[in-house]
């Protein structure tokens, strides 16, 4: 199966569960009067949204290099991450102002419903499902190297930690008597702060790369190590990195012995491309310019 095809698979399976909880969820959030219950089915369609995205956009990703796009089309994917971040932001601002604004009428006075216990069953199921859905959805994202896949997983974990936080304040609100129905509310307002943490990592990470970041310091490390290995190959420099959508760009300058034939010197920066795609992928864009030693110039 193709990379494309397979993460088209998990990402549908992943759709199901979602349309299933969120079906689930705003029918407990409704009938068992439930604000946190209701911050968690919002989250859950903003998840089968963003399975949307990622259907969309690994589509648009996985379309090879053509005149206008000479370094392929792997930045869509990159862009989805970022689509993804931002409904996640715009989800967890509108689930907290919701929330205080419950919080600020009971500490007015307001009497606030007690949810039912439907309410905390769909809770419950959701975190067993999501949790199941991220561990899957992970694992893949990985193996086929697709950050909006691996952004996505995230978003299944992060439903998973909100429906524990409408857990324990919808089973607080039950168990506690009528006194601590604030607790539903002030869940809300622990989900919605976790969602914004989640959309900050993934905000961070896409427009890093969409503004061209370099890899981390360690990676550029190891690329060097790699190149100097190469016992002919000396003074590695102008050494220059970026992330592609799922694929690297190197590109680097190395000094070699003047002297050599064009044929040898071609040859061994071959077999440096060759190591360094062996290490960070097949599909990895390599540049090497080479120069002659200094005291041949």
């Amino acid at each position: 199966m193709s990379r494309e095809k397979e993460i088209y698979r998990v990402t549908l399976v992943g759709s199901l569960g979602n349309v299933a909880l969120l079906c689930f969820k705003f029918v407990a959030a409704i009938v068992g009067h439930s604000s946190a219950m209701m911050a968690d089915a919002i989250h859950s369609l903003s998840d089968f949204i963003t399975d949307v995205v990622v259907l969309v956009f690994v589509r648009m990703s996985a379309k090879p290099q053509d005149r206008t796009h000479d370094y392929g089309h792997g930045k869509f994917e990159t862009f989805a991450t970022f689509i993804i971040g931002v409904a996640l932001v715009l989800v967890a601002v509108g689930v907290v102002v919701a929330a205080i604004k419950k919080v600020v009428l009971w500490a007015g006075g307001a009497e606030l419903k007690a949810p039912g216990m439907l309410a905390l069953w769909a809770a419950l199921l959701s975190i067993v499902v999501k949790e199941a859905l991220f561990r899957y959805t992970a694992i893949r994202g990985k193996a086929l190297n697709s950050q909006a896949m691996i952004a996505n997983a995230w978003h299944h974990r992060s439903d998973a930690f909100s429906s524990v936080g409408a857990a324990i304040g919808i089973g607080g609100s039950i168990l506690l008597g009528n006194r601590w129905t604030v607790l539903d509310p002030v869940a809300s307002v622990v989900v919605g702060l976790m969602l914004g943490r989640v959309a900050y990592q993934l905000l961070k990470t896409s427009v890093d790369e969409l503004t061209e970041s370099s890899l981390p310091e360690e990676v550029e490390q190891e690329i060097a190590d790699i190149i100097r290995s190469f016992p002919d190959i000396a003074e590695p420099h102008n050494l220059r990195t970026r992330r592609i959508g799922n694929r690297i760009a190197i590109e680097f300058h190395v000094r070699m012995d003047g002297n050599l034939p064009l044929r040898v010197a071609h040859d061994r920066a071959s077999a440096i491309e060759r190591k360094l795609k062996e290490r960070f992928g097949s599909s990895t864009h390599i540049s090497i310019h080479t120069e002659p030693l200094k005291n041949e110039e």
